[in-house]
């Protein structure tokens, strides 16, 4: 059944009560997808070469440590976009003054409307819980519009050995193939690999990890 643009705005607010929910009453650490050292996402910006003035966007980066770790490798231009505002009261808090070096977002990454263009979009862990066609569409032609030419896509997935719930919430797992077709309109794959993830309860996630560079128009 087609879902109509109504019910898409429904499932974001439901998405954003949950999300703010979920940050009130877990600290970071407790999070199943915190990590300590991001090194994977982080491994990206070296090896695709992203310079130190590129503009950077960390899609539901709450209160993550890529942010951390991105600015002390020399990184200047970060945007951070999170659905809850708690997670980004809690990254600012951490990162006190280093905060003000930051642009925070608060937003669904589906109503998301960028006043400027991307040469690194990154998101971890957020794709999966889009299960809408139309919010899965909305996700894909907003990267496309949201990156200049030649810019880096990184994406973080459960993949199919991965779990089908999260958070208490149902997820959408993908294949490299899967992936790949999703993206094959104006990008072109970089590489894809599967990743254990070792929670903080010391479970394993399985994860799908794509990269893809936006072609020029």
């Amino acid at each position: 059944m087609m879902q109509t643009g109504h019910e898409s705005e429904k499932n974001g607010d439901n998405r954003k009560q949950h999300w703010e929910q979920v940050y009130q009453q877990k600290t970071h650490k407790e999070m199943s997808w915190f990590q300590e050292n991001p090194a994977t996402s982080l491994a990206f910006l070296s090896a695709c070469r992203i310079p130190f003035d590129a503009e950077i966007i960390d899609i539901g980066g709450g209160d993550s440590l890529f942010v951390d770790h991105a600015l002390k490798m020399g990184y200047r231009n970060i945007t951070v976009l999170d659905i809850s505002g708690a997670a980004i009261e809690r990254a600012k808090a951490r990162l006190g003054a280093d905060a003000s070096k930051v642009t925070w977002i608060v937003s669904d990454v589906t109503a998301f409307k960028p006043e400027k263009k991307y040469d690194f979009w990154h998101d971890r862990a957020v794709f999966h819980f889009l299960t809408l066609p139309t919010d899965i569409d909305r996700y894909v032609k907003l990267v496309s519009e949201s990156l200049n030419d030649e810019g880096i896509f990184v994406i973080g997935t459960f993949s199919e050995k991965g779990p089908e719930k999260c958070s208490g919430l149902p997820i959408a797992q993908y294949s490299e193939p899967k992936m790949t077709r999703l993206f094959s309109s104006g990008f072109d794959k970089i590489r894809c690999f599967e990743e254990n993830h070792v929670t903080p309860s010391n479970k394993i996630q399985a994860f799908l990890f794509c990269s893809f560079k936006r072609l020029a128009a």
